[in-house]
């Protein structure tokens, strides 16, 4: 990317001024409020399926009209709660109708022995912590190019079609959609009433032209196809506002949006009606608009991901997708995201332009690969190749074909390690001394060999899991009764013509995912008891055992033993072999389950901000580290252990089996910021794409700088970093966060 591209124009400045001016006065929000009145007052007399159409669409349409000086697009909204989760916190009559608050409490009485691991708040996490597993919905993407292409009118003919051949359940489920899909037109209606009126208003010509204009495309989209990029750019932003209004739910995303909206900009080049500048400050107002909407909210992570593959696999790298990157790039926002997807072979600009991002994109990048992540979606998941080249990351990287999945793809994050420590430990948490799994009688002392052992672990590893994916069932019949989600299930493949929900059985792919937290900490681990203990005999089993109950308390030159002993990320076959075998292992158990649907659990392997958290439930662990040391950032090898070079830890990471992880495995490379140069970043990448790595990301920020706004966060607000699948500022994050991201080990070549 040149330099100019990445400056960010008056006009853009002037649009992000006002923008973070509106959100400092603050900006009203009825949705709650005008939800609950609906559905408790307006409509209570109403059948269940209407009752929960009718309301949300009430709230919709009462949501206020904002119309802003200088505008391109028209409308906005701004994140707030949905009451059918998570109303039980806001309002006691939501309850019996609240999805996540029935779910836990069938969990509690249907999977009593899941509270051994969770605690009785499932959501929560403990000093013995080893699942988080809310079940939240979100982190996927849907069809809303049907609506840029067709229109919501095509929608609703479709469903009319559908009808006949539904059953009961479905026509009240499709008349929901069709409730809720005529409310986005009528919400779109009131500000064609506000447009007209601020035509009747305006006196200077100028103005009134430019309003005419906007008016014009209001009354033409969502209601019809669109014509023009402008056209479809409006079409995307009005619909794809209902929709997270409906679905405000963390990692629900745009996916590809250069793909979509690349046919209409082409055509408009050619007839002359756009050029790449005129497209680029529409880009840029629309990812403001992003920012704007989620307050600050960085953590909310809606992704747009760029490039990438065509379903029959060529390259869908164009020029809309270079607008995206240099328009994020120059905004300096963490929101949204942008990633590239890396098609199967990659052109020299691309590559380049990706080296660019991950140096001046304030660490903000992530690049995926493609010929890694499809061989991991159809080699595992019978995915249809087609379909898998049209992934999105949905969120921090969770890995699903745009609008064709269920959204229980996030579904929860699990502490590995921790279960190896109750395993050792005779089911003992080594932070509290609580028996946490009550069936664990022999400690690590009890085994004459390692393969007893490991087998041991892994039993008690199945059955925890299996326990939360079957928790993973109960949330989504739940959500089916409860949270139909009308306006995200009408664009999501199937639904219409099964008359299903999202999660009842309609989408194509009723695939579940959730996140198996340290498996590089597992196999370092595992390798030192198989070395120390029994293979080379340099500790007995009880001294190790001793040693991790103490926390290496007057035992240092022990610890030093076994910190030196080979660790996963050195180029020692050996280690990277265990770290292999347990990859292999938890993803033998997720491929064992089916879901109620038969779909299937996948291994989504990330850290987010459960680094320092689950590593704060672990005890001292049997490689030597004292107790609350955090886990590996997804399968990034350790901190310490990356002593030969970033190229060496690279090659270990990739030399996993990653095709057997189909929803996506991230890798984490911080750099020192002296290194972080065009070449060297450019040559990482490549060599990361040609060894099968799925997804890079990392921070190239000095830690010096880091270290200074934790003592003056208001100097250095506007400091962005990596945290793990998403950026954020890094004043604005938690201060064992903030810690964990300046631990960790900067590459220095």
């Amino acid at each position: 990317m040149d330099r100019d591209s990445c400056i960010m124009k008056p006009g853009t400045k002037q649009f992000l001024n006002a923008s973070q001016e509106r959100i400092a006065s603050g900006v009203k929000k009825n949705k709650v409020k005008n939800w609950t009145r609906a559905f408790f007052e307006l409509y209570q007399e109403e059948p269940l399926r209407r009752r929960q159409a009718m309301s949300l669409s009430y709230a919709l349409v009462n949501e206020p009209v904002l119309l802003f000086e200088n505008e391109l697009l028209v409308g906005q909204l701004y994140t707030q709660p949905a009451c059918d989760l998570g109303g039980a916190d806001i309002d006691k009559r939501w309850e019996l109708f609240d999805c996540n608050y029935s779910a836990i409490k069938r969990t509690l009485s249907e999977l009593p022995e899941i509270a051994e691991f969770t605690g009785e708040n499932i959501a929560g996490s403990n000093p013995s912590w080893i699942s988080f597993s809310s079940c939240s919905p979100g982190h996927i993407g849907w069809h809303w190019d049907w609506i840029i292409r067709d229109g919501v009118d095509a929608l609703l003919q479709r469903i009319i079609d559908a009808m006949d051949s539904a059953d009961e359940d479905g026509r009240e489920f499709l008349d929901g959609c069709r409730i809720t899909l005529n409310a986005l037109l009528e919400w779109n209606e009131r500000h064609i009433a506000s447009l007209e009126n601020a035509v009747l208003r305006e006196d200077d010509s100028i103005i009134k032209s430019f309003l005419e204009r906007k008016l014009d495309i209001c009354r033409r989209v969502p209601r019809y196809g669109a014509r023009s990029f402008h056209e479809a750019l409006q079409a995307f932003h009005i619909s794809y506002l209902a929709t997270m209004f409906e679905n405000p739910y963390g990692g629900n995303s745009p996916g590809r949006l250069d793909y979509f909206l690349w046919p209409f900009l082409e055509q408009d080049i050619a007839t002359g009606l756009e050029t790449l500048e005129t497209a680029r400050d529409k880009i840029d107002e629309l990812f403001i608009r992003f920012y704007e909407r989620n307050l600050h909210q960085d953590m909310g992570v809606e992704t747009i991901v760029v490039a990438g593959s065509t379903p029959d696999g060529r390259s869908a790298y164009n020029p809309l997708s270079k607008i995206m990157i240099e328009s994020i790039t120059a905004l300096k926002t963490a929101c949204p995201s942008i990633y590239i997807r890396m098609p199967e072979n990659p052109s020299d600009e691309l590559i380049d332009i990706a080296a660019g991002y991950m140096i001046n994109g304030c660490n903000t990048a992530q690049i995926l690969n493609d010929k890694a992540i499809v061989r991991a979606m159809t080699e595992n998941s019978g995915m249809d190749i087609e379909d898998a080249r049209m992934y999105l990351c949905g969120g921090c990287m969770e890995i699903s074909p745009q609008g064709m999945n269920s959204d229980l793809v996030f579904s929860g994050f699990f502490n590995v390690p921790k279960v190896l420590e109750l395993v050792i430990n005779g089911g003992i948490c080594l932070n509290t001394g609580k028996k946490i799994l009550t069936h664990l009688n022999k400690t690590l002392a009890d085994y004459t060999s390692f393969e007893d052992f490991y087998q041991v672990f892994i039993e008690e590893l199945q059955r925890s899991l299996i326990l939360t994916f079957k928790m993973m069932d109960i949330h989504s019949e739940e959500f089916a009764r409860l949270r139909p989600g009308f306006l995200i299930s009408s664009q999501i493949e199937n639904c219409i013509e099964r008359a299903r929900g999202i999660n009842a059985g309609g989408a194509k792919y009723e695939d579940y995912g959730s996140t198996p937290l340290g498996l590089p900490n597992t196999g370092d681990c595992l390798t030192a008891i198989k070395t120390a203990v029994f293979d080379e005999k340099l500790i007995s089993s009880k001294e190790l055992l001793h040693s991790v109950q103490q926390n290496f308390q007057g035992l240092e030159n022990l610890r030093l033993m076994l910190l030196k002993l080979p660790k996963f990320g050195q180029g020692n076959h050996a280690a990277d072999a265990m770290v292999n075998r347990v990859l292999n292992s938890t993803c033998d158990i997720y491929d064992s389950f089916r879901n109620r649907f038969n779909g299937r659990v996948k291994p989504m392997i990330m850290s987010f901000v459960f680094s320092p958290v689950a590593g704060m439930a672990l005890g001292a662990t049997a490689d030597g580290h004292f107790a609350g040391t955090p886990v590996a950032q997804g399968l990034t090898p350790q901190n310490g252990s990356m002593i030969n070079g970033i190229t060496s830890a690279i090659i270990s990471a990739n030399s996993l089996d990653l095709h057997r992880v189909s929803g996506g495995a991230t890798s984490m490379w911080d750099l020192d910021p002296q290194i972080a140069l065009h070449g060297i970043v450019r040559s990482l990448i490549e060599g990361f794409i040609q060894s099968g790595g799925q997804i890079y990301q990392g921070n190239t920020t000095d830690v010096e700088i880091l270290k200074k706004a934790m003592e003056n966060s208001h100097e250095y607000s506007d400091v962005i970093v990596r945290v793990g699948g998403f950026s954020a500022r890094f004043t604005g994050l938690p201060e064992d966060v903030q810690n964990e991201i300046i631990s960790r080990y900067r590459h220095t070549g």
